[in-house]
């Protein structure tokens, strides 16, 4: 199983980055994939995941309504588009995988079985 990150780059506070995490090595048929970001000398954060048998997202509580997780099957892609980006949203950004549906503890780390390389993130204001 591999995750390939991209998308991520430098942008002002208002504006907008779309991350894809291009997968290979499983199908989507039935996994949770989502993203974590981690910024310096903080945490790894839980910032959204989605179902890929039926669609089910969820979102951290800093981001909902800003950003929007998506898959394309048949890319085998996930998307993170991410608006409205503040200061606060600077990480790197890594896409996870794990089988079987989002569980109610999908923020946490050691939910997840398959990682990224990660991709950075940063917004100035």
């Amino acid at each position: 199983v591999q995750l390939v990150e991209s998308g991520g780059g430098l942008v002002q506070a208002g504006g907008s980055l779309t991350l894809s995490c291009a997968a290979s090595g499983f199908g989507f048929d039935d996994y949770t994939i989502g993203w974590f970001r981690q910024a310096p000398g903080k945490d790894r954060e839980g910032v959204s995941c989605i179902g890929s048998s039926d669609g089910t997202t969820d979102y951290a509580y800093s981001v909902k309504g800003r950003f929007t997780i998506s898959f394309d099957n048949a890319k085998n892609t996930v998307y993170l588009q991410m608006n409205s980006l503040k200061p606060g949203d600077t990480a790197v950004y890594y896409c996870v995988a794990a089988p079987g549906p989002p569980r109610r503890t999908w923020y946490f780390s050691y939910e997840y079985d398959y990682w990224g390389q990660g991709t950075q993130v940063t917004v100035s204001s």
